[in-house]
């Protein structure tokens, strides 16, 4: 009954969220399919480092596929993805701990500066 309930207000969450907010949710789960690659990596899992960390492949890639060229700053993020995404193909193929680290850092940089475009949009200053 608790994990029906949890499933419903993820669910609800999720349908009642702005384009904003699901980006931070996508920021978010690529973040957390990381932690989850980092840690198997850590018990020589491969499968489930490698199942986490493709997840976190098609996050950066959905990201970067919602990209609107008309802005010029869409240029800058199409780079950082893919800088980020060729990082994940490395850290999976290598199961490198060290490369999927860094990759971790440029996600949550990214995910941190989207939270403030959200605090700062909220209070009118954007």
């Amino acid at each position: 009954m608790a994990i029906n309930a949890a499933l419903a207000y993820q669910n609800n969450k999720i349908k009642t969220a702005n384009p904003a907010e699901l980006t931070l949710m996508l920021f978010d789960g690529a973040i957390k399919f990381s932690n989850i690659a980092l840690a198997a990596i850590e018990e020589n899992d491969i499968s489930k480092a490698n199942t986490n960390i493709i997840k976190t492949e098609n996050i950066i890639s959905y990201l970067r596929g919602t990209l609107d060229f008309k802005y010029p700053v869409a240029q800058e993020f199409e780079k950082v993805y893919d800088y980020i995404y060729r990082r994940l193909v490395a850290a999976n193929i290598r199961k490198d701990k060290e490369i999927l680290e860094e990759a971790l850092g440029h996600i949550r940089e990214m995910r941190d500066t989207w939270k403030e475009v959200i605090k700062a949009s909220k209070m009118g200053a954007v």
